[in-house]
This record gives C-alpha cells, structure tokens and sequence, in this order.
C-alpha cells in the first residue's frame, strides 16, 4: 500500500492503489495515488492531476503540520483508496444525476463524490470551507470547466461563521458547538480533538440557487450543521441527501420536519459509506420512527429525501 504499482513514462500513465486502476478514471479525469495519502501537483488533464510521488509529496506537507498531515493521508486512503467504492457510488448517483444535471456538494471534502458525479456528466458546484481539503480539491478538480469550487460554508443566513477543525481526523470538523458536545457522548469519538477554529465566509442554499440555478441532486455532509443549510433554502429541491448520527438525531430530525415545510419527500437510509439505499422509500413519519430507534451501535449514515 506504500507505494504505487505500474509503468512510468509517456502521456499516459496507469498506477494501481490496493488493487483498483485509478488512472483515466473517466470524463476526462486522471487520478493516480503514490504512496500513503500523497497530495496533487501535477495537472495532467481538464478534470484531474497525477499525485507525482515523495517530491510533492514533501513538497505539499511543508504546508502542514503533523496532525495536518495525519489527517489528509487517513481522507485520501478513506475516500479514493477502496477499489470497490468508486463503483457503488455510480450505482447509487445514478439514480438521480443524468449527463447535464447540475449538482451541489455542501461538505466536499476530498471531493469523492465530486469526482463520480463528473463521471456521470454533471455540472458540480462544491463548498469546501477547511483551508487544507479545500486545496486539495484546487488541485484535484480546478482545472474542469465543469466544476466551481467555493472556499465557504453553507447556513441559515449570509455573513460569518467559526468552523471548528479537527486537524486529525477533518472528517469531524463542523459549525456546530452543539453537535460537537453531543457526538462527544458517542464512544467512536473517543480520542477526537477540535484543535483550532477559522472564521469563514457563509452563504445560504437559496443564494447558490439564485446564482447557479436550481441542483437535480445535492448532498449535505457538514457534521452536525445539515439543518441551518436546509433553514437557508425555501424552494424544494428534486432529490438531496444528508448525514445523520444517533448520537446527534435531533438535528436529522428538524432536517425531514424542514423538509416537509418546503415539499413532500420520500426517504430512504445509507448506513455509513455503504452507498447501499434500504429497500423501501418511507414516509416522513416513518423515517422519524426509524430514526428515534436508531441506537449508538448503528453510527452513522445518510438520509436520502426525493420529492413524493
């Protein structure tokens, strides 16, 4: 796993990564891992970059610190370095994006979901707000005409917001002091630290709308903040998703109640990065009966509303 596989040398370039051909992923992009966790530098393509080895490697972590470092290798290994996932993912989009679509992606992180979705032949608007992923996503996606990447947050209403960091593991940063003190509770935090804090910008749902049009499909993955950027929409969307944990339920909660206020939805539940939809779409009462009888052993997962 420590290092890539494969033949150097030409315009082309193929590497495998724990047995998946990451190289011309589709659509244009072209995204290669060498080594644990390396970070982009070289572009290569209209939609991706090659990850060129130890010297960007070194060359991007003069940038970070330890904990910095520790965290983006655990995303990327997480999200790009699991063979199977890239295919569930497509399997599960599929069934909302079709070639044209536009898409939000609110919490993109790494860019993931970005990168399937282009796969499919979606126009992407993404909100990163950590300064680290949001590099990151520069260098990965920055380069596509058909992607635009914002440096903010998305909430209840415009203006300015502390986002609290956790250098570690990023996947856990958030808005939200509340949901931090409540996942707290929850024995996998154990060990999780919030070691800084940044104030960023904040736009609403309605404002990206008004800017980029109305999304066939958008994903809401903020860590306890999914309400306040649902209260900053007030049109219904076709189809969206959002993340949910046990130990934090109240806020899924108030997500399908705002829904429900702006449209009728049916549901259906992804345990954790299955990308696997339960067999039957609910209703909004039973989705709120499924999640009050959520335990802390079922962690987490997303939420995915259609309009009924």
């Amino acid at each position: 796993m420590g290092a890539a596989l494969g033949e150097a040398g030409g315009p082309v370039q193929r590497w495998r990564v724990m047995g998946e051909a990451l190289g011309e992923a589709g659509g244009g992009e072209r995204v290669c891992l060498t080594g644990v966790g390396a970070t982009c530098l070289a572009p290569t393509g209209r939609d991706g970059v090659f990850f060129d080895g130890m010297g960007g490697w070194l060359y991007r972590c003069a940038m970070m610190n330890a904990a910095q470092m520790v965290g983006l290798a655990r995303s990327m290994l997480m999200y790009y370095a699991i063979p199977w996932r890239p295919w569930q993912m497509r399997r599960l989009y599929g069934r909302f994006i079709r070639p044209g679509d536009l898409c939000f992606d609110v919490g993109a992180h790494v860019g993931n979901r970005l990168r399937v979705w282009r796969q499919l032949g979606a126009r992407v608007v993404a909100i990163e707000p950590q300064p680290v992923l949001f590099g990151v996503l520069q260098r990965l996606y920055g380069r596509s005409p058909h992607v635009t990447l914002l440096d903010q947050a998305v909430g209840a209403q415009p203006g300015q917001a502390t986002l609290h960091i956790s250098q570690r593991t990023p996947t856990v940063s958030t808005l939200s002091a509340s949901w931090m003190q409540a996942v707290q509770q929850d024995g996998s935090f154990a060990g999780v630290a919030w070691e800084s804090a940044v104030t960023v910008p904040v736009v609403t749902l309605d404002e990206l709308v008004a800017r980029y049009g109305r999304p066939a499909f958008c994903k809401i993955d903020v860590e306890g903040f999914e309400l306040e950027v649902l209260r900053g929409l007030t049109v219904p969307l076709p189809a969206l998703s959002f993340e949910t944990i046990p130990a934090a339920r109240e806020v899924a909660l108030g997500c399908v109640d705002r829904l429900e206020v702006l449209g009728g939805y049916r549901y259906s539940y992804a345990p954790g990065e299955t990308h696997r939809l339960s067999a039957n779409w609910l209703s909004a009462d039973e989705m709120r009966r499924f999640l009050r009888q959520q335990s802390p052993q079922d962690g987490s997962g997303d939420i995915y509303a259609r309009r009924a």
